[in-house]
């Protein structure tokens, strides 16, 4: 209507008369005229090229699967297209890559599939336990590591250790606290049926520290790789020593943080409350599972 002559004096309405006679806002005639899609596509400015962005990106996906490597970018892509006679700017390129999903990013292959069961509880201790480490500062010492050994069955703090060193011995440290604490003794086979969760460090995966859990009966249960999740229950309990203690505290030596942190999982296994046990402490779970079991023995010992 704007765009209208007028019959009188054979000149537009204009826009601002005819929706000052409709009231309507001129804002909203303008909003409602820039949000409306063109209908034509939309290009990048300049010259195509030798090719469309649909042959292109054919191109591209050539040499991606004649080639034996994997993750290269947009670079060497461009140049293996120069050798093979296919002229285009590397910019060109890497655009044409980035919409068609062909960056090296987005071409590692993973399975959606996950490799674990989704669960990594147990219903009873002593079954499988979890180990990792963080580290700290200090304000003498300088950075402290942090090693765990956490049940999987009710959360609780088996064996929590610090030291200077990150190596395979200090590593062993809290897994030695936790089979003297359950198993009354450190000798050979007397962790026999438990299960020990880690990731693939260095440390873990050492001889000396498989050997060592080997001999001790435990059977070791590393987790799948780029699945955190599998030894989730220590990832989770590292967690709750940051937030409680670890970023809250300073320690001047790692003397006071080891202190710090047995007093941390004392005051843990007898006050945190753990939901999927209807929100009691790992010292009252692992006590009535003690009572059951003395029961289930006492049981069988009067049947026979």
């Amino acid at each position: 209507m704007s765009q209208t002559l007028s019959p009188s004096v054979a000149r537009c309405y204009g826009l601002a008369r005819v929706a000052r006679v409709w009231k309507v806002s001129r804002a909203s005639v303008y909003r409602s005229l820039r949000e409306t899609q063109p209908t034509t596509i939309a290009r990048r400015p300049g010259p195509i090229g030798a090719c469309s962005d649909a042959e292109l990106a054919d191109h591209i996906r050539r040499q991606i699967d004649a080639s034996r490597f994997h993750g290269e970018g947009y670079r060497k892509l461009w140049a293996r297209l120069r050798f093979a006679g296919v002229r285009s700017s590397p910019r060109r390129v890497r655009r044409v890559m980035r919409e068609n999903g062909l960056l090296a990013p987005h071409r590692v292959g993973r399975t959606e599939t996950k490799p674990h069961d989704g669960t990594i509880v147990t219903d009873k201790v002593n079954e499988m336990w979890g180990t990792d480490m963080t580290q700290t500062i200090t304000v003498r010492e300088g950075r402290a590591n942090v090693f765990v050994a956490v049940e999987h069955a009710n959360s609780e703090v088996v064996g929590i250790h610090a030291s200077r060193s990150a190596n395979r011995f200090e590593a062993l440290e809290p897994v030695r606290q936790a089979v003297h604490r359950c198993f009354g003794a450190i000798a050979p086979g007397v962790a026999r049926g438990l299960k020990l969760r880690h990731d693939h460090g260095s440390n873990y995966m050492s001889g000396d520290f498989q050997n060592e859990i080997k001999c001790l009966g435990i059977e070791a249960s590393p987790s799948f790789v780029r699945e955190p999740q599998g030894n989730g229950v220590a990832e989770r309990f590292i967690r709750t020593l940051k937030e409680n203690l670890l970023w809250v505290r300073t320690f001047d030596t790692i003397e006071e943080l080891r202190a710090a942190l047995i007093e941390f999982a004392r005051h843990y296994n007898e006050n945190w409350l753990v939901a999927r046990h209807g929100h009691r402490t790992p010292a009252q779970v692992r006590a009535n599972q003690y009572r059951l079991d003395q029961n289930a023995t006492a049981a069988v010992k009067l049947a026979a």
